[in-house]
């Protein structure tokens, strides 16, 4: 009977080691290059994919813009026409005529921002007068700052405000009684928009020479008044303002 020799049996168990472990390895990479093709395949599929959803949207982007633009021209044609025909029921008269081409000239040398106009106003006796003129001016095309629709809860008002203040194009004050009374945020508010060569005083409830005596805050006492005009034909004056053809 033939010896057992451990050397030859080791020799012979490290052989057959190597070649499963070069079996599994080629294996293994068998499945890695599987693998890796199949991720390639997939992530060639969904950037195909992400470009197509791109170009899609942004052509829809564009499409929207074009009717956007078309429908701003139109609007902006049309108060126009209004305000400036002698036949139209509502017209500029020479003051507000004034003010609205300052503010045209104004806004159309500005760069685009997020919004035409930042609303301020009095919430204690403005509230129901501000939401009407907000309405009328969006159904104009007029994109309008509105703490009630913008202000996001939980975050810092202030901050929210003056980001408001900064991305506004225009501002249009809503002069009451209350705004007259001189309340911290509406005081707030004013100072920010005197900065700007856009401000639209809008008085409701209150008189020229009341506002003359707040603070001497429109030194031309020029404005547009309820006492005069409907909420609706103040907005369409403003809009023809604040809108500027691209």
């Amino acid at each position: 009977m033939a010896r057992f020799n451990a050397n030859e049996f080791n020799r012979k168990m490290r052989e057959a080691q190597r070649r499963a472990e070069q079996q599994l390895k080629r294996e293994v990479d068998r499945v890695n290059r599987a693998n890796k093709k199949a991720v390639d395949d997939c992530n060639r599929k969904v950037e195909a994919q992400n470009r197509k959803v791109i170009a899609d949207h942004n052509a829809r982007v564009r499409d929207h813009n074009r009717r956007a633009d078309t429908r701003n021209k139109k609007v902006i044609a049309d108060l126009n026409r209004q305000l400036r025909s002698a036949s139209s029921s509502v017209r500029y008269t020479e003051p507000e005529r004034r003010l609205a081409d300052r503010v045209h000239d104004a806004v159309a040398a500005l760069d685009s921002r997020e919004c035409d106009s930042f609303l301020s106003y009095a919430r204690i006796d403005g509230a129901d007068v501000a939401g009407e003129l907000r309405r009328d001016l969006e159904s104009l095309g007029v994109a309008v700052w509105f703490d009630e629709m913008a202000i996001v809860p939980g975050r810092s008002q202030s901050l929210q405000m003056d980001a408001g203040l900064r991305k506004a194009r225009s501002g249009i004050a809503l002069l009451t009684p209350a705004y007259l009374a001189g309340r911290f945020w509406t005081e707030r508010e004013l100072g920010a928009l005197l900065s700007k060569e856009t401000l639209i005083p809008v008085l409701h409830n209150v008189t020229f020479e009341d506002v003359k005596q707040y603070s001497g805050i429109l030194p031309d006492l020029a404005g547009f008044t309820t006492a005069r005009d409907s909420i609706a034909d103040i907005a369409k004056k403003i809009a023809a303002a604040v809108l500027v053809e691209e």
